[in-house]
Protein backbone atom coordinates (compact mmCIF):
# COMPACT_ATOMS: atom_id res chain seq x y z
CA UNK A 1 0.00 0.00 0.00
CA UNK A 2 1.37 3.38 -0.97
CA UNK A 3 0.96 6.64 0.89
CA UNK A 4 1.01 8.66 -2.31
CA UNK A 5 -2.75 9.45 -2.28
CA UNK A 6 -2.42 10.94 1.21
CA UNK A 7 0.54 13.07 0.12
CA UNK A 8 -1.36 14.23 -2.98
CA UNK A 9 -4.40 15.09 -0.87
CA UNK A 10 -2.24 17.14 1.52
CA UNK A 11 -0.54 18.85 -1.41
CA UNK A 12 -3.93 20.00 -2.74
CA UNK A 13 -5.36 21.36 0.51
CA UNK A 14 -6.40 25.01 0.45
CA UNK A 15 -4.00 25.80 3.29
CA UNK A 16 -1.15 24.21 1.33
CA UNK A 17 -1.92 26.40 -1.67
CA UNK A 18 -2.16 29.50 0.52
CA UNK A 19 1.24 28.78 2.07
CA UNK A 20 2.81 28.11 -1.34
CA UNK A 21 1.28 31.26 -2.84
CA UNK A 22 2.63 33.52 -0.12
CA UNK A 23 6.17 34.77 0.07
CA UNK A 24 6.08 35.23 3.84
CA UNK A 25 3.83 32.57 5.34
CA UNK A 26 6.20 29.59 5.06
CA UNK A 27 9.15 31.43 6.71
CA UNK A 28 6.88 32.62 9.51
CA UNK A 29 5.58 29.11 10.14
CA UNK A 30 9.12 27.74 9.97
CA UNK A 31 10.26 30.32 12.54
CA UNK A 32 7.60 29.15 15.00
CA UNK A 33 8.53 25.54 14.23
CA UNK A 34 12.21 26.13 14.94
CA UNK A 35 11.53 28.16 18.09
CA UNK A 36 9.29 25.38 19.39
CA UNK A 37 11.95 22.81 18.51
CA UNK A 38 14.53 24.83 20.43
CA UNK A 39 12.31 24.98 23.52
CA UNK A 40 11.50 21.27 23.22
CA UNK A 41 15.14 20.25 22.87
CA UNK A 42 16.04 22.52 25.78
CA UNK A 43 13.49 20.89 28.09
CA UNK A 44 14.48 17.42 26.94
CA UNK A 45 18.15 18.18 27.48
CA UNK A 46 17.63 19.64 30.97
CA UNK A 47 15.48 16.68 32.03
CA UNK A 48 17.85 14.14 30.48
CA UNK A 49 20.87 15.72 32.14
CA UNK A 50 19.04 15.64 35.48
CA UNK A 51 18.23 11.97 34.94
CA UNK A 52 21.89 11.33 34.15
CA UNK A 53 23.00 13.13 37.32
CA UNK A 54 24.78 15.85 35.36
CA UNK A 55 22.71 18.87 36.33
CA UNK A 56 20.29 20.27 38.89
CA UNK A 57 21.46 17.61 41.34
CA UNK A 58 19.78 19.32 44.29
CA UNK A 59 16.37 19.17 42.62
CA UNK A 60 14.40 15.91 42.72
CA UNK A 61 13.79 14.43 39.28
CA UNK A 62 10.03 14.64 39.78
CA UNK A 63 10.20 18.38 40.51
CA UNK A 64 12.26 19.03 37.36
CA UNK A 65 9.92 16.84 35.30
CA UNK A 66 6.79 18.61 36.56
CA UNK A 67 8.32 22.04 35.99
CA UNK A 68 9.33 21.25 32.41
CA UNK A 69 6.21 19.31 31.37
CA UNK A 70 4.10 22.33 30.29
CA UNK A 71 6.94 23.75 28.18
CA UNK A 72 7.56 20.36 26.63
CA UNK A 73 3.88 19.80 25.86
CA UNK A 74 3.27 23.27 24.39
CA UNK A 75 6.43 23.25 22.30
CA UNK A 76 5.56 19.80 20.96
CA UNK A 77 2.05 20.97 20.09
CA UNK A 78 3.39 24.04 18.25
CA UNK A 79 5.94 21.86 16.47
CA UNK A 80 3.33 19.35 15.32
CA UNK A 81 0.92 22.00 14.03
CA UNK A 82 3.58 24.10 12.32
CA UNK A 83 5.27 20.98 10.96
CA UNK A 84 2.02 19.76 9.45
CA UNK A 85 1.43 23.14 7.83
CA UNK A 86 4.93 23.16 6.32
CA UNK A 87 4.48 19.55 5.21
CA UNK A 88 1.24 20.29 3.38
CA UNK A 89 2.91 23.02 1.34
CA UNK A 90 5.62 20.59 0.21
CA UNK A 91 3.89 17.24 0.51
CA UNK A 92 4.95 15.84 -2.85
CA UNK A 93 8.55 16.92 -2.28
CA UNK A 94 8.44 15.09 1.06
CA UNK A 95 7.05 11.97 -0.57
CA UNK A 96 10.35 11.36 -2.35
CA UNK A 97 12.60 12.60 0.48
CA UNK A 98 14.17 9.83 2.65
CA UNK A 99 15.24 12.27 5.42
CA UNK A 100 11.55 13.25 5.80
CA UNK A 101 10.61 9.64 6.52
CA UNK A 102 13.57 9.30 8.89
CA UNK A 103 12.40 12.41 10.75
CA UNK A 104 8.83 11.12 10.99
CA UNK A 105 10.03 7.73 12.25
CA UNK A 106 12.27 9.36 14.86
CA UNK A 107 9.49 11.76 15.86
CA UNK A 108 7.18 8.82 16.47
CA UNK A 109 9.86 6.97 18.46
CA UNK A 110 10.66 10.10 20.47
CA UNK A 111 7.06 10.87 21.36
CA UNK A 112 6.30 7.27 22.32
CA UNK A 113 9.53 7.01 24.33
CA UNK A 114 8.90 10.31 26.10
CA UNK A 115 5.31 9.66 27.10
CA UNK A 116 5.59 5.93 27.90
CA UNK A 117 9.05 5.72 29.51
CA UNK A 118 10.43 9.14 30.43
CA UNK A 119 7.26 10.71 31.85
CA UNK A 120 6.33 7.76 34.08
CA UNK A 121 9.93 7.54 35.29
CA UNK A 122 10.01 11.17 36.39
CA UNK A 123 6.39 11.35 37.59
CA UNK A 124 7.04 9.41 40.77
CA UNK A 125 8.57 10.97 43.85
CA UNK A 126 10.84 7.94 44.20
CA UNK A 127 14.27 8.47 42.72
CA UNK A 128 14.77 6.23 39.67
CA UNK A 129 17.63 3.74 39.63
CA UNK A 130 20.85 5.33 38.40
CA UNK A 131 21.41 2.93 35.52
CA UNK A 132 17.85 3.14 34.26
CA UNK A 133 17.77 6.92 34.65
CA UNK A 134 21.11 7.35 32.85
CA UNK A 135 20.03 5.08 29.98
CA UNK A 136 16.68 6.87 29.68
CA UNK A 137 18.42 10.25 29.56
CA UNK A 138 20.84 9.15 26.84
CA UNK A 139 18.13 7.58 24.68
CA UNK A 140 15.92 10.64 25.10
CA UNK A 141 18.68 12.96 23.92
CA UNK A 142 19.57 10.72 20.99
CA UNK A 143 16.01 10.27 19.75
CA UNK A 144 14.99 13.93 19.98
CA UNK A 145 18.20 15.22 18.45
CA UNK A 146 17.72 12.66 15.64
CA UNK A 147 14.40 14.34 14.91
CA UNK A 148 16.19 17.68 14.59
CA UNK A 149 18.96 16.19 12.44
CA UNK A 150 16.41 14.51 10.18
CA UNK A 151 14.55 17.80 9.80
CA UNK A 152 17.72 19.60 8.90
CA UNK A 153 18.60 16.94 6.32
CA UNK A 154 15.26 17.35 4.51
CA UNK A 155 16.45 20.49 2.78
CA UNK A 156 19.65 18.89 1.53
CA UNK A 157 18.12 15.91 -0.24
Amino acid sequence: MTMRPFFEWCDHLAVANAIRDSRFVFPIIETFHLLALTVLLGTVLVLALRLMGAGLKKQPVAVVGRALAPLTNWSLAVMLVSGFLMFTSEAMKCYENPPFFFKMAMLTVSIVFHYTLVRPLVATDQAPGRGRAFFTGIVSILTWFSVAAGGRAIGFY
